[in-house]
């Protein structure tokens, strides 16, 4: 029986522009890109150049440290360019892409609930499907030849204008099904997949499930993973995102790698806010062209807490699954905080928008004042739903005590979780900066 729990700490930022229940193909683009910065913690060392043909699943480049961790073409045709950065940093491998059907390396079709785990993994790794899977600590890709303590599928995304992910589940449920006994195998029977009260409950023959209510960040992995059985000096715990577990499904069913997801195009400055199916790497004007509207709009890959800040001649990156645009906050605001504020977000009581909890805003990127001294506020602790002390740990980041950072629970977090903090920073404090470094000093210095 599914377990139900209840997160009370956090804050649903509703805004305006929320993707309908309407799904439209995408053509391919001219050029797609898969870009070897998506993946943190690897070295590429490039398997092709310009002008060689490539097939959907050939490798483009695989991982320095790992070998066997290789990264695959989502589609067929050139190779057109390596664009390189600082000391020849490789920052993507362009493709033009194949005007006529897409052509694909086979891989043997098999029911992974008749493999063994050795299979499942080498089957994952010599499509390109293995960077699909994460680990915690770090947030980095997992290592192969690790035997994680339990593996987590978050069916649940609580972020501002979050894709509904139920609806994208229901679209291919039985390769999400197909994704998940290949995930069992991997997990051993610690497979962990959170939902929402709302989603689909013929999930527990795959493995535990467990009903998470309450505000954002309860769709949280991080928040989950801490709720269920907290991280650990030592733990390794793998992730996946539910589209990557609907692709993995293809591979075990179709017997190719076809990297295809459903991407929201969110935001108060999208004309019509829906759902649209592209490839991997597709050239984000494609979804752009013709349907924003403002004449200075801020596009976020991602949702407008954790996501980067992208251009339309940028690529869809490898683990975006959703698009956001809203108005750049380039313009001074008569008399701030002084006036009534009915159309402001607010947290606490500053406002009178307070008397309508349950309306939209249009917000924009201002963050209404600069950095300044780092004061205790107790405001962290309201958003974030973790047995930590957040500033402490913040504080020991910053003093690069290890020791004190392993205390406070460095390895539970990533930047994601303490994204509501950097929200509701009256110091307009970067939090997730802070924390993606002192999680890159620990993996280096533990």
């Amino acid at each position: 029986m599914a377990k139900e729990i209840t997160i009370r700490k956090g804050f649903d930022i509703r805004l305006e522009g929320a993707a309908s229940r309407q799904i439209t193909d995408l053509p391919v683009s001219d050029i797609i890109a898969i870009k070897p910065p998506d993946f943190p913690g690897i070295i590429p060392r490039l398997l092709v150049a310009p002008g060689d043909e490539v097939r959907a699943g050939q490798p483009l480049f695989y991982d320095k440290n790992l070998p066997d961790l290789r990264v695959t073409s989502p589609v067929s045709g050139e190779v057109a360019d390596v664009v390189r950065g600082d000391k020849r940093r490789i920052l993507e491998v362009r493709i033009l892409v194949d005007k006529t059907d897409r052509r694909y390396l086979d891989f043997p079709a098999a029911d992974p609930a008749s493999l063994s785990r050795q299979d499942i993994i080498r089957h994952l790794l010599d499509s390109g499907c293995w960077p699909y899977i994460r680990q915690r600590p770090f947030s980095l890709l997992a290592n192969p030849a690790d035997t994680p303590r339990d593996i987590f599928v978050s069916c649940l995304d609580t972020a501002p204008l979050a894709p509904d992910l139920t609806f994208i589940i229901e679209q291919e449920m039985d390769a999400f099904k197909t994704g998940l006994t290949a995930l069992g195998r991997l997990a051993e029977g610690r497979l962990h997949i959170g939902v929402g009260r709302h989603s689909p409950r013929s999930l527990e023959a795959f493995g535990n499930v467990h009903v998470f209510t309450g505000p954002h960040p309860a769709g949280n992995v991080g928040i989950q993973i801490h709720h269920v059985n907290p991280i650990r000096k030592g733990d390794v715990v793998w992730y996946v995102h539910p589209q990557d577990v609907i692709i993995m499904g293809r591979l075990f069913r179709e017997g190719r790698y076809r990297p295809d997801r459903v991407v929201a195009l969110t935001g108060s400055c999208v004309t019509t806010p829906q759902y649209y199916r592209v490839v991997t790497g597709q050239q984000l004007s494609a979804l752009t062209e013709g349907r924003l509207k403002g004449l200075f709009t801020r596009l976020v890959q991602g949702n407008v807490l954790t996501g980067q800040t992208t251009t339309p001649a940028d690529f869809l990156s490898f683990y975006t699954q959703q698009l956001t645009a809203i108005p750049e906050g380039n313009e001074p605001e008569f008399l701030g905080w002084l006036l009534p504020g009915f159309g402001k977000l607010s947290l606490s009581r500053t406002f009178f928008s307070w008397l309508k909890p349950g309306r939209t805003y249009a917000l924009d990127t201002n963050t209404h004042g600069e950095e300044r001294a780092f004061v205790m506020t107790g405001q962290y602790d309201r958003v974030l739903p973790m047995n930590i002390y957040p500033v402490y740990l913040l504080k020991a980041i910053l003093a690069k005590d290890l020791e004190r950072m392993e205390q406070l629970g460095i390895y539970e977090v990533a930047e994601e979780d303490f994204a509501l903090c950097e929200f509701v920073c009256t110091s307009k404090i970067d939090v997730q900066r802070i924390i993606a470094e002192g999680l890159e000093y620990v993996r280096k210095e533990g």
